[in-house]
């Protein structure tokens, strides 16, 4: 359904540490420069960060939530501690499993240097 998913940010360099840190912990090579903008590509999509390109200011989306995969409690656990140890801030409930309609699911919230909350998703075998 989704090709892409970008954000914008205020300090490009300061995300960009940031996102390499935390979608290094699932398996993701550092974002790759084109222009005021950083992408993070994988076989199942794309995520980007960049500057405004039309010069205002970033701003973070009330309500929206970007959610990122990850294979193993284990590894959620390392996403969720490598954007605390890289600007980021824990919200929501601290790092667990909730019960869902869909199931147990370990979930992590952050909000990134810049506001933009993100998640990271593990959903065990059954």
């Amino acid at each position: 359904m989704f090709s892409h998913v970008m954000v914008g940010v205020k300090d490009l360099d300061a995300s960009k540490k940031f996102y390499d840190a935390v979608l290094g912990t699932l398996g993701h090579a550092p974002g790759v420069a084109n222009n005021n903008r950083y992408f993070y590509r994988s076989p199942t999509g794309t995520f980007g960060i960049t500057t405004p390109i039309n010069g205002e200011p970033a701003t973070h989306g009330n309500g929206s939530t970007i959610g990122f995969t990850a294979q193993s409690v284990e590894q959620g656990e390392a996403f969720h501690a490598a954007g605390v140890a890289n600007g980021g801030v824990t919200c929501e409930d601290p790092p667990d499993f909730r019960s869902t309609p869909a199931g147990q699911l370990f979930l992590a919230y952050l909000r990134d240097p810049d506001g933009n909350k993100i998640c990271v998703l593990h959903r065990p075998a059954k």
